[in-house]
C-alpha cells in the first residue's frame, strides 16, 4: 500500500508541476482558454485548415505533425506548403512517388535550410499515405523582383515563367491591416512590400483551390502573418469561394500563457500561444 501511495503521489508531483510549466496554450479567438481536442473536432469539419506558424517553433512543428496523424485515419488528405515553391513541384512529386531518394530531392528542389527537421516529416507523412503535397508558394526571386522594382516588373517575364504565380492581374487590398502594417515597418508609404507579399498569398490561395478536391481536407502550413486576422491566403481564399469553410490556426509566443494578449484577440480560429522561450 505505501508503495502505492508513493507512486501516486509521486505522480501527482509531476502533474502539478507540468500544469504550472507549461510550453503551450491554446486560445480561441475571444481569448478564452481552449484545447488541442477541440481543434481537432473543428478541423475535421474544414474544407481548409491553414495552420499558420513560426518558422522556427519546435511546438508549432510537433503539432502540425501531430494533426495530420491525427486526422488523417478518418479524411483522405491533401497538403500543402509556403515553404516549397511551385516550379518544383514536379522533383517533389518524383520524391513522393519514390522515382528519387531524399539526396535527388536536395539537389532538385529549393528546401528551407530547416526542412529537413521541420517539413521532411510532413512530407514523408504524405508520402507514406500516399497523400498529394502541393508546392504552393510563387518562387521567392518573383516575389523579391516585385519587391525591388514593383509588379510591372513581372510584365517583362515569359509566359512560361508566369505559369509559377497567380493568375495576373490578381486582386489587391492594400488597406487590409496586415499589408498597412508591412508599409509602417519600411517607414515609408510604398506598396512594392506589401504587395510582393500579397502576390505569395493569392499565389497560395490559387494553388489550394486549384488542388482541393470534394470530400477531402486540405491542411496548409504557412507563416502566420500569411493568414493572420482573416487576411492573408484567408481573403483570397474566401474572394473566390464564399463558403469554403476554412479554419485558422495562429501561432505565437507570451513571456506568460494564462491570458491571450489583447493584441492577439481575432486573430485566428485557434490561437497557439508558445512560451517565448521556445520561439528562437
Amino acid at each position: 500500500m505505501r508503495t502505492i501511495l508513493f507512486y501516486l503521489g509521486l505522480l501527482l508531483t509531476i502533474e502539478g508541476f507540468a500544469q504550472d510549466k507549461k510550453a503551450f496554450v491554446f486560445f480561441d479567438k475571444k481569448g478564452k482558454h481552449t484545447s488541442y481536442k477541440k481543434l481537432l473536432k473543428r478541423s475535421q469539419k474544414a474544407d481548409v485548415v491553414l495552420f499558420g506558424e513560426y518558422h522556427n517553433n519546435p511546438i508549432a512543428h510537433w503539432l502540425e505533425l501531430e494533426l495530420i496523424k491525427d486526422l488523417q485515419p478518418n479524411h483522405p488528405l491533401i497538403l500543402g506548403a509556403e515553404m516549397l515553391e511551385r516550379d518544383n513541384q514536379e522533383a517533389l512529386d518524383h520524391y513522393l512517388q519514390g522515382a528519387i531518394d531524399q539526396k535527388g530531392l536536395d539537389s532538385l528542389a529549393r528546401l528551407w535550410k530547416n526542412y529537413k527537421t521541420d517539413y521532411k516529416p510532413l512530407v514523408d507523412f504524405a508520402k507514406k499515405h500516399q497523400f498529394p503535397f502541393v508546392a504552393t508558394n510563387i518562387p521567392r526571386k518573383y516575389a523579391n523582383l516585385v519587391y525591388k522594382k514593383g509588379l510591372q516588373a513581372l510584365d517583362t517575364l515569359p509566359s512560361t515563367e508566369k505559369q509559377w504565380m497567380v493568375r495576373l492581374p490578381f486582386p489587391y487590398d492594400g488597406t487590409l491591416s496586415q499589408y498597412e502594417k508591412m508599409k509602417k515597418m519600411l517607414g515609408h508609404n510604398t506598396e512594392n512590400f506589401p504587395m510582393a507579399e500579397a502576390i505569395k498569398d493569392a499565389t497560395m490561395a490559387e494553388s489550394i483551390l486549384a488542388h482541393l478536391k470534394p470530400n477531402t481536407l486540405f491542411v496548409h502550413f504557412n507563416g502566420s502573418y500569411h493568414s493572420d486576422f482573416y487576411q492573408g491566403i484567408w481573403w483570397y481564399l474566401k474572394r473566390d469561394r464564399p463558403n469554403l469553410r476554412i479554419l485558422t490556426i495562429s501561432t505565437t509566443s507570451q513571456a506568460a500563457l494564462k491570458k491571450l494578449a489583447k493584441e492577439s484577440y481575432n486573430q485566428a480560429d485557434f490561437i497557439l500561444v508558445v512560451d517565448e522561450d521556445l520561439s528562437n
